[in-house]
C-alpha cells in the first residue's frame, strides 16, 4: 500500500527513530500530492455530473468524489501519527485542514463510504429533479415556481406551490438519517465528536466559542430584524386581510415572495413607503436593454476589472453554464468552480436576466476571483480564511452597486436624489437583513441533527420550532413528522454548510465600511459606490492571497484593520431605515411568540 504515511513509516523505521517535525512536513506534503490530483478528478466528474444529470453520470461523481472523500479521511486518521509533535504555526495548520478537507467524512468500513457518498449523490439529485405537478400533464421545476412565488399575489397559489415543492422532501427522511449516521462515524474516525463539532473546528476557535460568536452577532442585529418584521407584517394584514398575521406575531412562510421566506425583497411592491415610486428596476432595465446571460457576467467582471483584477480567461467563457439548457437535467443551482489548474475557473447557474441574477453572478464571480487569488498558494490553503470570507466577497461588490454605479455602467439613465434612499434601503433591508435568522438556524438544526440533540422522530418540529423562534414565521399548511420539510432546502440534501451566508453577511458590510472609508467617501454609507478604485482592489487582493495560510482574523485585518466580526457595520448602513421603521411601528407589538 503506497500511502504517505507508510512512506514516512519507512523512513522513520530506517532510521529508528521517533517521528520529527521534518516527517510530518514532507507527510503533508506527500498527501497535498495526492489530494489535489484526486480533487481535479473529483470537480471534473461533480461538473459533468451537474451538467448532464444522467444515472452514468452520477455514478460516476459519486465515485470520484467517494475517492477523494476516503483517500482524505484515510489521510486525516494517518496524521493523527503526528498528534503528539510540537509542530510550527504553518503546519499545525495544514494538519488541522486536512481533518476538514470534507463536510461528511468517510468512515472505514468501504462498504459504508459507498453508501455514504451514494447517499450524498442521491439525495442531491433527487433535488434537483424534482418537479411539482399539479395536475398529471402538468409539472414545474423549481426555476418555473419560483417565478410564480415572485410575481403571484394569490394566496391560495402560493400555498399549493410551497406545499408542492416541500414535497420532495419526503422520500428524503430515512435516507438524510443514514447519512448523518455514517457521517457521524467517519467524523469521529478523525477525533471529533460528531460531524457537527467538525464543521465548527474550522474558525480558528474552540465550536463552543464559534457558536457563542454567532449568537453575540445576531443580537447586535436582532433589533433590527425585529423592526422590519413588525412592519412587514402589518403590510401583510393590509394586503392580504386582517388575521393574515394573527395574535401570534408570526409570519405565515409562503406570502415573503421566496419559497424559505429567506428573503423578502419580492414583497417590496406591498411594502413600499407610502405615496413613493420606486427609482428603478433594475429587472426591467436588463430586459429592456436586452441584455442576455454572458452580458450579465460581463458586467460581473467589469467591476473587479475596474478594481485592477485581470479579466477572466478565455477559458471561462469556453467552460462555463450560463443558460439553462433545453435539452437535459442539469443542477440549475449557482455555483463557482476551480478545476483542473489555477486558472481554470468556471461558475453555473441557468441565469435569468432579474435584479436578483445580476447579484447572484457577482456574487459567484467573487468566489472565481478569490479561488485565482490564492492558486499560488499550497493545496491545503488552497481556501478562503474561513467559510465565510468566500461568501462575501461577491456581496461585497454587489453592495457597492449603488445608483451610481449603474448611471455609470449605463442601466439607468440618471441617479435618483437622495428622497429615493428610504426606499433603496427598506428593499435591501428586505434582502439582506430579513436572510440573516434563516442563515443562522439552518446549521443550528444541522448541529442539533449531527449532535443527536435533535432525533430523526423530530426533524420537522425542530426545524420549525427554529424557524418560528429566529424568523418569526410560521407553515402555511399543517406539518407532521411525516414531512421533511429541511429537504426542501438544497443546502441539506446538498450538505452544504450555512453558517458561512449568515457570517458572509456580517463581513460584507465590515469589508464595505472599511472599503469606503479607505476610498475617502464621505456621505451616508449605503451611498458609497468603490466601483473604479484600485487602492480597494489591492486591499481585497492582499486578503484573498493569503488564503487559509493564516487565521481568520489576520485577514479580516488586512481589509478592514480589525480583528473582530463586527455587525455594527449592518446598523450603520441601515439607520436611517431602522428609524423610519421605528417610526411606522409607533403603538404596534414588536415581536412573536414562538410557542
Amino acid at each position: 500500500m503506497n500511502t504517505p504515511l507508510l512512506l514516512v513509516l519507512l523512513a522513520v523505521a530506517a532510521h529508528a527513530a521517533p517521528p520529527t517535525v521534518d516527517h510530518a512536513r514532507d507527510f503533508i506534503l506527500k498527501s497535498e500530492a495526492t489530494l489535489d490530483e484526486l480533487s481535479a478528478t473529483s470537480d471534473r466528474a461533480a461538473w459533468v455530473y451537474a451538467n448532464f444529470i444522467t444515472y452514468d453520470s452520477e455514478k460516476l461523481s459519486a465515485d470520484a468524489g467517494r475517492a477523494y472523500s476516503a483517500e482524505a479521511a484515510k489521510l486525516a486518521k494517518e496524521s493523527r501519527y503526528f498528534e503528539r509533535l510540537d509542530l510550527p504555526p504553518d503546519l499545525a495548520r495544514k494538519f488541522l485542514l486536512l481533518k476538514l478537507q470534507v463536510s461528511a467524512p468517510m468512515p472505514a468500513d468501504p462498504k459504508e463510504q459507498k453508501e455514504l457518498a451514494e447517499l450524498g449523490v442521491g439525495l442531491d439529485a433527487a433535488y434537483s429533479k424534482w418537479k411539482h405537478c399539479p395536475k398529471p400533464d402538468k409539472c414545474m421545476t423549481f426555476e418555473e415556481i419560483d417565478d410564480r412565488f415572485r410575481l403571484s399575489r394569490d394566496p391560495q397559489e402560493l400555498a399549493e406551490l410551497w406545499a408542492g415543492w416541500h414535497a420532495v422532501g419526503v422520500p428524503m427522511r430515512a435516507k438524510y438519517a443514514r447519512f448523518v449516521e455514517l457521517s457521524n462515524k467517519g467524523s469521529r474516525d478523525l477525533g471529533f465528536k460528531d460531524t457537527a463539532h467538525l464543521w465548527r473546528a474550522g474558525y480558528d476557535m474552540t465550536p463552543e466559542q464559534f457558536e457563542a460568536e454567532l449568537d453575540r452577532l445576531w443580537l447586535q442585529l436582532k433589533p433590527l430584524y425585529d423592526s422590519l418584521h413588525a412592519y412587514v407584517g402589518r403590510k401583510l394584514n393590509e394586503k392580504y386581510g386582517p388575521g393574515t398575521v394573527g395574535e401570534d406575531g408570526l409570519i405565515p412562510a409562503h406570502l415573503m415572495g421566496n419559497m424559505w421566506a429567506q428573503t423578502w425583497d419580492n414583497t417590496y411592491d406591498f411594502v413600499a413607503p407610502p405615496k413613493t415610486k420606486k427609482p428603478y428596476d433594475l429587472t426591467e432595465e436588463l430586459v429592456k436593454r436586452k441584455t442576455d446571460e454572458k452580458q450579465m457576467v460581463k458586467y460581473g467582471e467589469g467591476f473587479f476589472s475596474s478594481l485592477g483584477f485581470a479579466p477572466l480567461p478565455q477559458t471561462f467563457w469556453e467552460r462555463s453554464l450560463l443558460k439553462r439548457p433545453q435539452d437535459r437535467e442539469v443542477v440549475c443551482y449557482a455555483s463557482a468552480w476551480d478545476v483542473e489548474t489555477n486558472d481554470d475557473i468556471r461558475i453555473k447557474m441557468c441565469t435569468k436576466i432579474t435584479a436578483e441574477d445580476f447579484i447572484t453572478v457577482h456574487h459567484e464571480l467573487g468566489h472565481n476571483y478569490y479561488q485565482r487569488a490564492y492558486g499560488a498558494q499550497p493545496y491545503l490553503f488552497k481556501n478562503s480564511a474561513n467559510d465565510g470570507f468566500h461568501e462575501a466577497l461577491g456581496d461585497t461588490i454587489a453592495l457597492a452597486i449603488t445608483p451610481e454605479y449603474l448611471k455609470k455602467v449605463g442601466l439607468i439613465d440618471r441617479v435618483p436624489g437622495s428622497d429615493s434612499d428610504l426606499d433603496l434601503l427598506l428593499k435591501m433591508a428586505l434582502e439582506r437583513v430579513a436572510f440573516q435568522p434563516f442563515g443562522l438556524l439552518v446549521d443550528k438544526w444541522r448541529w442539533g441533527v449531527f449532535s443527536g440533540d435533535i432525533k430523526p422522530e423530530t426533524y420537522n418540529k425542530a426545524w420549525w420550532d427554529l424557524r418560528k423562534k429566529y424568523q418569526g414565521v410560521k407553515p402555511p399548511t399543517p406539518r407532521t413528522e411525516a414531512d421533511f420539510d429541511p429537504g426542501a432546502k438544497y443546502h441539506i440534501p446538498g450538505n452544504t454548510p450555512y453558517a458561512r451566508y449568515f457570517l458572509a453577511t456580517v463581513l460584507q458590510f465590515q469589508f464595505y465600511r472599511s472599503l469606503c472609508q479607505q476610498s475617502g467617501f464621505k456621505g451616508p454609507l449605503h451611498r458609497c459606490s468603490f466601483y473604479g478604485d484600485k487602492a480597494a482592489g489591492d486591499k481585497l487582493n492582499k486578503m484573498m492571497s493569503m488564503g487559509a495560510s493564516r487565521p481568520w482574523p489576520d485577514a479580516l485585518e488586512a481589509v478592514t484593520g480589525q480583528r473582530q466580526m463586527d455587525a455594527t457595520a449592518i446598523l450603520e448602513y441601515f439607520a436611517p431605515l431602522k428609524k423610519w421603521l421605528d417610526e411606522q411601528n409607533k403603538g404596534q407589538v414588536v415581536g412573536w411568540k414562538a410557542e
